[in-house]
């Protein structure tokens, strides 16, 4: 449930964003125990807050109210006009690979204009926004700063500004929860599509919390006169990981098939811009981690007592071509060395500080024969928001040691983001 209302609603009024409550009673009797998701609430409520205008839908296959697409039913919508649908990374349907260009077309279903944000631009154009009124939100993020959808929702807060247009956030969890913050926060200089704002790596806020941070820090520019507001869910508190929402986990993209990988690819998802094996084409990705040129049982070793929450196991794995997930993996079918990474205690496992030690662990191993986990260093700095941790592998610096480098600028963060939440 909201917390401070009273207190919110003055802040809501400082930052600019409006805090649409729901009504207690509709979401108790539709949606039982449950979370209810700010597209679960505007459904129960008939989408008052878009009658009689024109709506862009910024969405995927994530953005559901029950078992439907939040498309067919604001479609269907009395008094509704969806007019344009955008869609980020991997596409309408999510089976789009990683950084593979999506196009836009009309949705089979219902016939609506779908305008990609992943081909020729990754910001919507005037053009996309000719004849709206609204633009909505609604889509899965899964906590991790370099995940790119929240990058798409900035962008299109943005656009939204410029063109007069109201940009409204139908609210969804954060599947790590809201508690856990970690990892370095993005230094501006190095701000990408897979990271754009000066948050942490795991930053501990839903997408309604974060666009209200968004506009309120001025994490963009140009956002001054955005008119946002916010649906928030019903039934959801900081201290939920995913499996306690009572909602059924629906694939992010074709390479975060489970929650499970969700909470280890804050983590392991580093392990991208390397030279090892990030699991892509293995049966877990993220949660498989080879080289061939690395002993797995030795990083097990290395890792001492393990770490919080996890099981690591050596394996032997053969990376291999699957159409629409992996088409390039990395040690493509040669068989090679690896860490299985088991979640054994979900509320235990620390997954940003984890994969920073698997990355020293690694690099140590690699050092044996003078080689270097990280080969692309811009590509790896994009993802780590610093130069930091590149250089701390580079040193040989131990994983505590590295993760003691970011204490306080998530201290400072935790404080600075407080005015923003909508849920205790």
């Amino acid at each position: 449930m909201l917390s401070r209302r009273g207190a919110l609603a003055g802040l809501a009024a400082a930052i600019g964003a409006q805090i649409m409550p729901a009504d207690a009673q509709i979401v108790k009797q539709s949606f039982g125990g449950r979370a209810a998701t700010g597209a679960d609430v505007a459904a129960a409520q008939g989408f008052d807050m878009l009658r009689g205008q024109r709506v862009g839908l910024v969405t995927n296959h994530t953005g559901r109210v029950g078992g439907r697409r939040l498309v067919d039913v604001l479609a269907k919508a009395p008094g509704v006009t969806l007019a344009a649908i955008l869609t980020p990374e991997h596409g309408l349907t999510g089976s789009a690979e990683a950084g593979a260009k999506v196009g836009g077309g009309r949705d089979p279903a219902t016939g609506i204009p779908v305008h990609s944000l992943y081909g020729r631009t990754l910001k919507p154009t005037r053009a996309m926004l000719d004849g709206l009124d609204v633009l909505v939100f609604d889509m899965q993020d899964i906590g991790t700063r370099f995940y790119t959808y929240i990058s798409t929702m900035g962008l299109a807060m943005q656009a939204a500004a410029e063109a007069g247009l109201r940009f409204v956030v139908l609210d969804r969890p954060n599947p790590l929860g809201g508690t856990h913050v970690s990892g370095f926060v993005l230094e501006p200089a190095f701000a990408s599509f897979v990271g754009r704002f000066a948050i942490p790596i795991a930053h501990g806020l839903t997408v309604g919390e974060l666009a209200r941070m968004i506009k309120g820090e001025r994490l963009l520019p140009g956002l001054a006169s955005l008119d946002l507001a916010v649906v928030p869910m019903t039934g959801w508190r900081r201290d939920m990981l995913w499996p306690d929402t009572g909602l059924g986990w629906v694939a992010t993209s074709p390479n975060i098939p489970a929650f499970e990988t969700a909470l280890a690819y804050a983590g392991t998802g580093l392990f991208e811009a390397t030279t090892a094996s990030e699991g892509r084409g293995t049966d877990r990705p993220f949660l498989t981690l080879g080289h061939a040129d690395v002993d797995a049982r030795r990083v097990i070793t290395r890792l001492g007592s393990g770490l919080p929450g996890l099981s690591l196991s050596p394996i032997r794995v053969r990376p291999r071509v699957i159409p629409g997930v992996a088409t390039t993996p990395r040690f493509r079918d040669r068989e090679i060395s690896a860490v299985s990474i088991a979640i054994d205690q979900p509320r235990a496992v620390r997954p940003v500080e984890a994969g920073v030690h698997l990355l020293a662990a690694f690099q140590a191993e690699l050092s044996r024969s003078g080689q270097a986990l990280v080969a692309e260093r811009s590509a790896f700095i994009r993802l780590a928001g610093t130069e930091k941790l590149a250089d701390g592998l580079a040193r040989g610096m131990t994983g505590d040691d590295i993760t003691a480098l970011w204490r306080r600028d998530v201290a400072a963060f935790t404080m600075r983001r407080e005015p923003y939440l909508l849920y205790s």
